[in-house]
């Protein structure tokens, strides 16, 4: 965000991510393929909440699994499967709300437009921030504005604190995790009322539940048991059952 604003920029993902053995988009991600799948959807509401137009090389709104080649089609027999679809409609999902909300495309190239929440929480992998629409530079306490809030972990946060600018319930536009994309459903039903108390100076904050963006496999280490000796599996084999 340093340079953000000094030229009219594009958020590109482009063919050039996608070719010369660097990989599809989704098999870039890290873990099995649930996690890959959910990255993948944490990753577009993030590019499409971001200040930037977008571009999204064909494919990539279906999670295509091999590189692109210039000589074949898409691999659109994915789209029979509803991970894949999820995926899509994660696309679809943000290309509306992009067109329809003025405050995620109004002042792309206007500081005035965006504001950090909390961009400073690397411990937990999350950051938040604030987009404006125009008609609302004047007076940031009120306004359609869009509180985004991403989890880049595969941990479950609950109860996340952030300050937000109104003091109002706020609507949950889009939750990644939904299980109509292909998540698990952990999210905060649809809205979360605001709470009387002070948080990244705001007066009021809201506290959510952030659902992951992979899936953790275990949070627990175990250390491996060794085998018996031979003695010892000899003095098993002779007891009596």
């Amino acid at each position: 965000m340093m340079y953000a604003y000094s030229e009219r920029f594009l958020l590109p993902l482009s063919h050039d991510e996608v070719v010369h053995l660097k990989r599809s988009l989704l098999e870039k991600a890290p873990g099995d393929r649930w996690q890959r799948l959910a990255t993948l959807r944490a990753l577009y509401a993030y590019m499409w909440a971001h200040p930037g137009k977008k571009l999204l090389f064909m494919g990539g709104e279906i999670g295509q699994t091999t590189e692109w080649n210039f000589a074949d089609q898409l691999d659109w027999k994915l789209t029979d499967d509803p991970a894949h679809r999820g995926i899509q409609a994660v696309v679809r999902r943000v290309n509306e709300l992009y067109k329809e909300v003025a405050a995620l495309h109004e002042l792309d190239d206007d500081p005035r437009g965006f504001r950090w929440i909390d961009a400073n929480d690397a411990s937990q992998s999350v950051v938040s921030f604030v987009r404006f629409p125009s008609s609302k530079i004047r007076a940031r306490s009120t306004g359609k504005h869009v509180v985004v809030v991403v989890n880049f972990t595969p941990i479950i946060r609950r109860g996340y604190r952030i300050g937000v600018p109104r003091g109002c319930a706020y609507l949950e536009a889009l939750n990644t995790d939904a299980v109509g994309y292909g998540g698990s459903n952990v999210g905060n039903l649809g809205r979360v009322d605001v709470e009387l108390v002070a948080s990244h100076g705001y007066e009021q904050s809201i506290v959510l539940t952030l659902p992951r963006s992979r899936r953790s496999t275990s949070s627990r280490r175990t250390r491996a048991t060794p085998p018996p000796s031979s003695s010892r599996r000899r003095r098993r084999r002779g007891r009596p059952r």
